[in-house]
Order: C-alpha cells, then sequence, then structure tokens
C-alpha cells in the first residue's frame, strides 16, 4: 500500500494514465479469483487495489477497468435508473476529465455522440480549460465532470460553464470528494506546500474540502439538484461484492 501511495503523490497524473495501459492487463491477470466483482465489466478477482493519496483505501482500485467507488456506483445508477445506455435519441454527451474505465465503453455506445475534453489529460479529445469551454450554449444533453472541481480555483466560473453548456432538459452528474459531517466547504488559498495540501485537502492538487453547501453551490449557478443516495438501494451483499462506498451521494443536476 506504501508504494501505491508513493506513486499516486510522485508521479505526474498524466504519466500514471499513459503507464496504466501497459499494467492495466498484467496486474488484472495476477489478480483473477471471485472474491469481488467490477459491475462495469463483469471481471471478477480475489482482491482489487487500494488507492488513495494520504489515506489507502483497501479493495477500491479495480484491477481491469481501473474504476473506483464512485465510478461503479455512477455506473449502476446510470444503467439501472436512467435511460443513457438505452435512448433511441442520439445523446451528444460532454466528459470532462474522461476516467479510463469509461472512455472505451462510452465511445462505443451507438446511442451516444461522445466527447471528452480536459486541460492535460493524453486521452481527451478537446484540450480545454474547464472555466472557458470551446462550445457553444446548450450542446450537451449529457454531461460528465466528476472529481474535477476540487482541483479548480474558481470553481463557481467552472459550474457555471457546465451550466452554459448543458441543454435544457439534460442533465450531469458533478462527483466530488466531499466531507458530509462538514455544512460548509472549506479552503485556504495560504496552503501552497503539497505535503500540508495532501494531509488537509486529501489531495496535493486539491485547493478545497467541500461540504454538504456543494449542492447548494450547484444551485446557485442555476442547476436543480437531485441528492441521491444509490447506495441505499443496493443489497449490502452488492456493496460488498463490487466494492462500493456506503452513503456515497450522488450530485445529479438538471437544467429547466
Amino acid at each position: 500500500m506504501l508504494l501505491f501511495k508513493y506513486i499516486l503523490n510522485t508521479i505526474p497524473r498524466p504519466w500514471l494514465i499513459k503507464a496504466s495501459y501497459i499494467a492495466r492487463p498484467i496486474i488484472a491477470l495476477l489478480l483473477k479469483g471471485d472474491t469481488y466483482t467490477d459491475p462495469i465489466d463483469g471481471k471478477s478477482f480475489r482482491r482489487f487495489l487500494p488507492y488513495g493519496y494520504e489515506n489507502q483505501r483497501k479493495n477500491a482500485l479495480s484491477p481491469s477497468t481501473l474504476s473506483l467507488e464512485r465510478h461503479r456506483l455512477m455506473w449502476l445508477f446510470l444503467k439501472n435508473e436512467t435511460s443513457f445506455f438505452t435512448s433511441k435519441k442520439k445523446l451528444k454527451t460532454l466528459h470532462i476529465a474522461p476516467e479510463q474505465c469509461f472512455l472505451d465503453l462510452f465511445k462505443k455506445q451507438k446511442n451516444l455522440d461522445y466527447v471528452t475534453s480536459d486541460l492535460e489529460s493524453p486521452i481527451a479529445d478537446v484540450k480545454a480549460d474547464i472555466c472557458n469551454l470551446p462550445f457553444e450554449d446548450q450542446s450537451f444533453d449529457v454531461v460528465f465532470c466528476n472529481h474535477v472541481l476540487e482541483h479548480i480555483v474558481d470553481d463557481k466560473k467552472a459550474m457555471q460553464e457546465l451550466f452554459r453548456v448543458l441543454k435544457k432538459e439534460g442533465f450531469g452528474i458533478f462527483q466530488i470528494p466531499q466531507d458530509l459531517s462538514r455544512q460548509k466547504t472549506f479552503e485556504d488559498d495560504a496552503i501552497t506546500n503539497k505535503e500540508e495540501r495532501t494531509k488537509i485537502f486529501g489531495q496535493y492538487d486539491h485547493v478545497r474540502v467541500y461540504g454538504r453547501d456543494y449542492f447548494d453551490k450547484l444551485r446557485s449557478v442555476g442547476f436543480k439538484v437531485d441528492e441521491i443516495e444509490y447506495s441505499q438501494k443496493i443489497s449490502s451483499k452488492e456493496l460488498d461484492r463490487f466494492c462500493l462506498m456506503k452513503n456515497e451521494i450522488l450530485p445529479v443536476c438538471y437544467k429547466k
């Protein structure tokens, strides 16, 4: 676990993404088993990999898709509660900072017109700043932006851009690391040391810790927000089998 922690905190994310394409099939083969299952691809393993920049979580990272708990929860929600995969209408979809566990699968979906964007990611189609997206107003039916806003200094501007490019009647999922014990979001621009940032914010490149007021921040730019505690609809057996977090809240946002 210490090795994984060292790798996460020392190797730049674009390099990690590139290296993972080589390491992933090897690790998946070595950990093959039947204890835990990744619902995204249906493959099973004797254990998942640890993950975390400060506090390592056991059985967090799937060896096959490289999904984390939040990705697997979102996948189950999209599959079971929405028409994202079955819509007869072609859904124009924007994915900010695309996750590897979704990238190839979403690209293969015939009902999606799928566009990815990020400032640094080597797997994104469009290189762009989330605070100044190069897309017209109301361009997308669906927008995903997961674990991005905690990196952005002007997160309100980023939220406004997500609202701007989303079509009316469209929806988005904007997950963030959230401390549900906090009522208010905490940020301090004076904290610049990477090690101190990791201890306080959970990761060296985070600039805040979101509290329960995150949902109201989204509402303040115009979104209708449903705070969905989707893990409550999943059996305890499946929560363990899929290595999901209990009580994680999915912020599902709509533009009316």
